[in-house]
């Protein structure tokens, strides 16, 4: 047990390193183009937090936390997600005194007690982009295209845009009730968890993983056909917004989205190449969260979006990632005076931005070269008594073989070409 990592998490190991910095390095550059800005939080916040964001009837309130009492006595949770942490660091900091809206990115970890499956973990990562202090449905329509355009420079094609509205306090209650009617009937034969839902937020059980749950939902009504006129006008620019930006999408009300902040608009892009969970990215507006965590009242739209299914997602899309940049050069020697220069060069060259690595094993020569070797390195600077009487390193081209004598001072212009 002591050697193995804990069910449900996961080492990132040299040889994946590079593919996690490069669509870090491709989010952070995409959000740049939208005029988002990087936030970072803590990975602990108070538990109350996520109980009264994510809502105590989800999921994640009810199964999936990781809390536990601090020295103190004060309950602490783990964060499940992302968008809670940044809402309370938006009113702790009165980010909403600032030129609206404010455009918050992160990357960060999470922490989930589910059962691990592919692409899901316990411990596992998420890119998010919250937008604050904007009502109008071009911010909805603007975290769309920056995850449409995130996803598209990654090279993953194979993914479908579903929208939908789950409508607003005023005409979800409305909704309720036509749903409580539909499920009235069949609410004994529901799971534990769901008739708990029917009486505190019967909206979750269309979100319930359970089949017969999911069963007994078939035929329900739909939030569409309830929406009061304003949620209907959102929606609808919504749409036209999407339209006019080109990103098409399909129309589905079985959207609901497993957190209770949501209102109105609500997103998946999802995706049939990564097993039965399906949504690579997911997301929606929350116009009231902010006022629900004791802050103003201050709109907001933003998405989350794992890490660790979008790589497999790549990975199964056959979407190239480029390999980590090749050492330029091994610094081979002989001796302990020829030890004392390479030294030296290497501080050098590493000052120039070259990557330079050598021998810390006591390797023999021809050893040193096999290692530069596996190291995939470009050149082979080589330092022995020979070199150090005439003040030329020998630099050895490693693809074509061809060897020239170079001055200590000259090496770094040489490697670099």
């Amino acid at each position: 047990m002591l050697t193995n990592a804990p069910k449900g998490t996961k080492d990132i190991l040299p040889s994946q390193a590079h593919k996690w910095q490069y669509v870090e390095k491709k989010f952070g550059e995409i959000c740049a183009k939208y005029g988002f800005s990087e936030i970072r939080t803590p990975v602990f916040e108070h538990t109350e937090l996520f109980a009264r964001s994510v809502g105590d009837t989800s999921d994640i309130v009810q199964k999936q936390m990781y809390t536990f009492q601090d020295y103190a006595g004060r309950s602490i949770t783990l964060r499940p997600e992302g968008t809670a942490g940044v809402a309370r660091a938006f009113i702790e900091h009165k980010m909403y005194a600032e030129t609206l809206p404010v455009k918050l990115r992160y990357g960060i970890s999470c922490f989930r007690y589910e059962k691990p499956q592919s692409g899901r973990l316990r411990a596992f990562h998420q890119f998010g982009a919250e937008v604050f202090g904007a009502d109008s449905m071009i911010a909805d329509a603007e975290v769309i295209a920056l995850a449409d355009d995130f996803l598209r420079s990654l090279g993953v094609t194979d993914t479908e845009l579903r929208v939908n509205s789950i409508g607003c306090p005023n005409c979800r209650d409305g909704y309720r009730h036509a749903l409580k009617a539909f499920l009235g009937s069949k609410r004994d034969e529901l799971c534990d968890t769901c008739k708990i839902r029917y009486e505190k937020n019967p909206l979750r059980i269309l979100d319930c993983k359970s089949p017969r749950c999911a069963e007994l939902t078939v035929g329900a009504p739909r939030m569409l056909d309830h929406l009061c006129d304003e949620c209907e006008t959102a929606f609808a620019d919504l749409t036209a917004n999407l339209d006019a930006s080109g990103i098409a999408y399909t129309v589905d009300p079985g959207i609901v989205r497993g957190l209770d902040y949501y209102t109105k608009t609500a997103f998946e892009f999802v995706t049939h190449r990564v097993g039965a969970q399906d949504t690579v990215c997911g997301g929606g507006r929350y116009d009231h969260l902010t006022e629900e965590l004791g802050g103003p009242s201050i709109p907001g739209v933003g998405f989350g979006l794992g890490i660790e299914r979008l790589l497999l997602l790549m990975d199964n899309c056959g979407a190239e990632i480029p390999a980590p940049p090749a050492t330029d050069a091994f610094v081979a020697f002989i001796g302990q005076e020829a030890k004392a220069e390479a030294l030296r060069l290497l501080r050098s060259l590493r000052a120039m931005g070259l990557s330079v690595e050598t021998d810390a094993l006591g390797r023999s020569i021809k050893n040193q070269f096999k290692y530069a070797a596996r190291l995939g390195a470009r050149f082979t600077v080589i330092i022995g008594g020979e070199e150090l009487r005439s003040g030329m390193a020998t630099v050895k081209d490693m693809e074509t073989g061809e060897q020239r004598g170079v001055e200590f001072e000259n090496v770094g212009a040489a490697l670099r070409g």
